[in-house]
């Protein structure tokens, strides 16, 4: 058994909300590149950066879970996950209103999600956790991208 079953998290706010993702699914977080938009795609599906040489699609994340459009601002920066499709690791871009911190949370103190009342569909939750006296959305990663919208990305980029 193993002494501690605690996680890092990468914890990002959305429409006032707090939300958190495994910080061994993140990549990097970067300032808001130019985003090239590909015709014919969901609208959740920004477009494309250029990271190092590499065509990267971006998702926003407040269209993905059908909050409010907001204008960019100067704390929007995009969070580089990884995420797998066909057993092959992929990266993504979501664009998130700002990261806040890493903090560590253990697995005992992560409650199932909602059956109601979260800003985010439930299907798109790990659970839900606490720090301070905040409640924190703790995303799954593999739910945010379904495998049909891998594969439309996937299309859409070419990769």
């Amino acid at each position: 058994m193993s002494e501690s079953s605690a996680k890092q998290y990468l914890t990002f706010t959305l429409g006032g909300e707090t939300f958190a993702l495994e910080t061994e699914r993140v990549r990097e977080v970067i300032e808001l590149a130019p985003i090239t938009r590909i015709p014919q795609t969901p609208e959740f599906l920004r477009g494309v950066i250029n990271l190092r040489g590499h065509a990267v699609p971006v998702v926003d994340l407040r269209l993905q879970f059908a909050l409010a459009e907001v204008r960019d601002t100067v704390n929007t920066c995009i969070i580089i996950v990884e995420t797998q499709m066909d057993g092959e690791r992929m990266a993504m871009g979501a664009i998130v209103d700002s990261v806040r911190e890493v903090f560590e949370m253990d697995d005992a103190d992560i409650s199932p999600p909602p059956r109601m009342g979260a800003s985010v569909k439930s299907e798109f939750l790990r659970g839900m956790g606490k720090k301070d006296d905040a409640f924190i959305m703790i995303l799954d990663i593999d739910r945010v991208f379904s495998p049909e919208e891998l594969a439309v990305v996937q299309g859409s980029v070419g990769a």
